[in-house]
């Protein structure tokens, strides 16, 4: 019987299939105990499920290209790296040594008592943690029972669940899964993201899937709407085939976009900037027209080893970046590592009580001795083969980009007195992702030579509304008339002083902001390669002196709805 089940439209997309129901995960385990000589045979067991797992780590890893390899990546370091905690790993050997437990039982009681830790904390992030766990003892579950791990998919399916992890989004992708549905979930989670970049279509928040759906359903489910029809009739079949059908279309239109400027009704050029991490990136960039790299990720040169990068590494992973450019400007974010994410060198601490508030970005770079010279030198060596930007995350102020600014300015003399080719002048920039950097930049903006908006973190700073916490889906949004406000201010200022202003955060590769960021003064935007022909087609609907003109209404708004009332009024043509 037809049932039509409504959610939150996540990643636009239309999907057709069986649904694979996945329940929300629990070992369930009974209880089971072995003699004194069965020990070494269970640790056996459970020591093999560790490297079974552990080397599925390491394929899914390899497989990663692009920018699903920071996407993902960092998912899947992370997963790693709890297979090698001791609290883990020892905890299940003592319960099956001295308790004389199963294995299977053994790892469900040590995910009890993990679990009870983490829930027990106060900071929402490190609580959501625990997600990471269940992921990872699933697999070691499967991995004891010599089966493939419960995110398995099959060609045509849809999986509907309480939650998806980025970590398997890709990889249910590339098993021919065509859609997915939660129960749980918000259109701003890292999963959400990451579908938008695959196109695959997601709908989260279907409170009702798994109350109504069973294995082997058929549902059509609609990422730009939300609806989920469970078991479809002949309109809903029409109107899926319709979809698909102008989607396809679209495509082609947006293909032929890949050589069009990005120019406003009004003739007005609008920078479309890409972010990037790798050489493949980097091609793509090219490829798509984009006026270059407004965001190069260094991040992953230091999660994929369990040493620190030299200098020399770093240099030829710049300099490949700024060749592959040919001369349009690549633009080097400094390190923005922290305790939120994989890292196996141990730079970053792993014990941070709350790691977005903690020793993460610029901070970090400052505290460890030698780090941020050595970055510095390669890019300013690499700044000899091309036009190169170097950028700072995390700023909070004045004094972190004076110090930089010095380095910056030392690291050039010293590596022209070794009789290195460098740029004269390798302009420095600071991201603007902290409310102290927002309120104080009239202070520090002569220091800089141009400004990066990371909406995401400042968001989530100014309204303090953690975006992955799906009971905070309403108030954490980029609409919020506090948020407009600073944005506001930031551009104004950059205006003033003529210092170039782009946006780099989630926002930037929405087109459905792109009428708004144009309305409050931005003229660059660096954004996910995915996304960018379809924001080059939202500016070139967009009438600038209009949109400018119809700007103040939106400070006069009170509140969420009255931006979006604005949007809709002012959207691209």
């Amino acid at each position: 019987m037809r049932h039509l089940l409504s959610g939150n439209a996540a990643a636009r997309g239309s999907a057709l299939g069986r649904a694979r129901v996945r329940l929300p995960h629990a070992l369930d385990v009974e209880e089971t105990r072995i003699t004194a000589a069965d020990v070494d045979a269970e640790l056996e067991r459970i020591h093999e499920a560790v490297d079974i797992v552990r080397a599925e780590m390491h394929t899914l890893r390899q497989r990663l290209h692009g920018a699903l390899a920071h996407e993902v990546g960092e998912f899947v370091d992370l997963h790693a790296l709890l297979l090698d905690d001791p609290e883990l790993l020892q905890g299940i050997d003592a319960l099956i040594r001295t308790g004389l437990y199963s294995a299977d039982y053994a790892l469900r009681l040590q995910r009890d008592r993990i679990a009870t830790v983490f829930e027990g904390m106060d900071d929402a992030y490190l609580r959501s943690r625990i997600d990471d766990i269940d992921q990872v003892i699933g697999r070691l579950h499967a991995a004891l029972h010599r089966r493939e791990a419960d995110l398995q998919g099959v060609a045509g399916e849809i999986l509907v669940t309480d939650s998806i992890a980025p970590a398997e989004l890709a990889q249910l992708q590339a098993q021919g899964v065509v859609g997915v549905v939660t129960a749980g979930g918000s259109p701003l989670s890292h999963s959400a993201i990451l579908a938008r970049s695959l196109h695959l279509p997601l709908v989260v928040g279907a409170t009702q899937a798994l109350l109504k759906v069973n294995d082997g359903d058929v549902l059509v489910i609609d990422g730009a709407s939300g609806l989920v029809v469970l078991e479809p009739n002949a309109a809903d079949l029409r109107a899926h085939h319709k979809r698909v059908i102008e989607s396809k279309r679209e495509r082609r239109e947006l293909n032929r976009l890949r050589r069009e400027p990005s120019r406003t009704l009004d003739g007005v050029d609008i920078k479309l900037w890409a972010n990037a991490e790798s050489r493949d990136d980097v091609a793509e960039a090219h490829a798509l027209g984009a006026a270059g790299v407004g965001l190069y990720r260094t991040e992953f040169l230091f999660m994929g080893s369990s040493e620190l990068p030299d200098e020399e590494t770093q240099f030829r992973a710049y300099r490949d970046a700024v060749i592959g450019m040919t001369g349009r400007t690549v633009t080097i974010r400094t390190l923005d590592l922290g305790a939120d994410k994989a890292d196996k060198t141990g730079l970053a601490l792993r014990d941070e009580p709350n790691p977005a508030l903690g020793l993460r970005g610029v901070r970090l770079s400052l505290a460890r001795e030698g780090l941020l010279r050595t970055q510095l030198r390669a890019m300013a060596r690499a700044s000899g083969y091309g036009p190169l930007r170097a950028l700072v995350p995390m700023v909070s102020g004045y004094e972190e980009m004076r110090t930089v600014r010095r380095a910056l300015d030392a690291v050039l003399l010293e590596l022209r007195s070794e009789g290195f080719e460098v740029a004269d002048h390798v302009p420095l920039g600071a991201m603007i992702e902290v409310p102290s950097a927002a309120i104080s930049l009239p202070d520090f903006i002569g220091l800089c030579d141009f400004l990066s908006i990371g909406t995401n973190d400042l968001v989530q700073y100014l309204l303090a509304a953690d975006r992955t916490n799906e009971a905070l889906g309403e108030l954490y949004s980029p609409l919020h008339p506090a948020v407009l406000r600073v944005l506001r201010d930031v551009i104004r200022i950059a205006n003033r002083r003529g210092k170039p202003v782009a946006v780099c955060g989630e926002i930037a590769g929405d087109p459905m902001f792109t009428p708004l960021l144009l309305a409050l003064g931005i003229g660059e935007l660096s954004l996910h390669p995915a996304t960018m022909l379809e924001v080059r087609r939202a500016v070139r609907g967009c009438d600038l002196s209009a949109l400018r003109a119809a700007a103040p209404a939106l400070f006069r708004a009170r509140e969420r709805a009255g931006i979006e009332a604005w949007l809709k009024a002012h959207g691209a043509r």
